[in-house]
Order: structure tokens, then sequence, then C-alpha cells
């Protein structure tokens, strides 16, 4: 069985971080041993939260007692979200390390998160430079949003030529695949998303609608559906093509929910035949 080791954050009410990636992951049939690096109540958007982040030590001990029943070596993946603190970074790292140690096929997929367009960064200082150049380096899997792939790089990319680009100068420092997500180039529809795969065997995207509102933890949500997807297939134009479909459809059924939670239980069935389906087109 397919067996991912996440390290993100969770929440007790709502989905982001661990709490957006481990329902989805396990309804699609993947095994998910989830390492949290903070418990708080609700996530930081509602601007007030309760519950502890935890140490960089503590989340290391937790590893190392998954290392300790000798099961490091079914692990096919490592997947990591929103960063706290570079000591917690480096206990990611470590435990990319370990993992690929026991089990040499495993790959690592790494969701910069740091800021988005409008926003800017919502990281501590620090975060966004540790990631650029401690953590993507040793990523074989990459899913920054647009704005974060503009940093990561170092340029603006305002066409989808330049995105591409942009992807490929961000694989030649380590990563085998790039995900960009909520691409908006010039040109781009104002009620369209395109979300772009690109490896050394070329680039694919696909466009969905654009919904009339954000949802917090849909970024975790893609992180994990491309990458479970990818284990699945093998394949980045695959991957991006099933991971349209699926986000779409949990989003468009929470949107029509009124809610502002990802509804993951309610939508679960379109994690694994979603409702609506997109092309995939070839762009390089």
């Amino acid at each position: 069985m397919t067996t991912i080791l996440s390290i993100q954050s969770s929440v007790a009410y709502g989905h982001v971080g661990n709490s957006a990636a481990t329902f989805p992951l396990m309804r699609s049939g993947i095994e998910v041993w989830p390492v949290l690096t903070v418990h708080f109540s609700n996530h930081t958007g509602y601007g007030e939260w309760r519950g502890p982040l935890l140490a960089a030590s503590e989340v290391a001990e937790v590893i190392r007692g998954i290392d300790e029943r000798d099961v490091l070596g079914r692990v096919d993946a490592v997947l990591s979200g929103y960063q706290g603190a570079e000591e917690v970074g480096a206990v990611v790292l470590d435990a990319v390390e370990l993992v690929k140690q026991r089990s040499p096929k495993a790959i690592y997929c790494c969701d910069p998160v740091m800021g988005d367009v409008g926003r800017g960064f919502f990281v501590r200082p620090g975060i966004p430079e540790f990631m650029r150049d401690r953590v993507v380096p040793k990523a074989d899997i990459v899913t920054p949003n647009h704005f974060e792939l503009d940093f990561l790089t170092g340029h603006e990319s305002h066409t989808l030529d330049a995105v591409i680009d942009a992807a490929h100068a961000l694989r030649v420092r380590g990563p085998e695949t790039v995900l960009v997500t909520s691409v908006v180039v010039d040109g781009t529809a104002d009620d369209e998303l395109t979300m772009l795969a690109v490896t050394g065997e070329g680039a694919w995207q696909v466009v969905t609608p654009r919904l009339d509102r954000i949802f917090t933890g849909s970024g975790d949500l893609t992180a994990a559906m491309f990458l479970a997807n990818y284990l699945r297939s093998g394949s980045a134009a695959e991957a991006v093509g099933q991971t349209g479909d699926i986000v779409y459809s949990v989003l468009k059924q929470t949107s029509e929910s009124g809610l502002s939670e990802l509804q993951l239980v309610a939508a679960q069935d379109e994690i694994v035949s979603p409702t609506y389906h997109f092309d995939v087109t070839q762009v390089r």
C-alpha cells in the first residue's frame, strides 16, 4: 500500500495542513502517517486561535519514535507544508534524509507555503529565504503558487512562457517536478484559474473556473492530491488533470454549501469520482 509521511500543521476546527491532507489521502486509498507541527483550535486566518506550537525537538521525537518501529522503509513519499520556523524546517529535512536512507525509492513533495498575491508574505522573516535556499533544493516535487514561484526564482513572470521558464529554473536547483498553482498571467480571464505542471519531459496545464471565494486549505488539498495521483500514475500530466478535477469539484461543493471551511467529508465522493472534468493541454 502507498504510504505518505505528512509533516504539517493541524487544526481542530476546519481543514488546513494535515487536517486538509490526511482524510483526502486516506479516502484515495493511501496510508498516511501524520506528524503535527502545531495543533491549533482553528487556522490563523480568523485572527484568533488557541493551542500549542510544537517545539522542533518534539516533532523530531515523533519521527524518531516512528523510526524505532522499523517501518520507515514502507514510506513512498514525505509531504510537508507550512513551516513556522527554521528549526522545524531543519527537522523536516532531517526526516526526508532519514526516510530516503530507509526507503531509497521515496520522494519528497514540498509545498513551500510563504505567501500569495494580494497578501504578500504571511510567514515570519527568514522563512522565505530558508525555503528557497535550504528546503526547495532537497525536494523532488514542489508545489508553489505563482507568487511563491516568482520569489523562489527571483523574477516576476507575466506570461505562460515566463512561468514555464521560471519552473525550469527552479528545476535546475533540485526538484524534478514543479506544480504551479493559481497561475495568473497577462490575458488570463477573470473567471479562470490555471494549474501548471512542469517536468523535464514537458509542461501541461489545466484551466478551471474561478470560484467567487478563496478557501483556506485549498493549497494543502492541492499538494496532497497531486502527490497522491503522481505516486499512482508516475505522470505529472495525468496528476495535474486529476488534481484539477478533484480540487475544483470539492471547492465547488464547498462554495455551494455557503460555509467557510472546506467541506471534505460532505464532498468526499468528489475525491474518488469528481463530478467535473477538465482537459489537460500540453503547452510545451
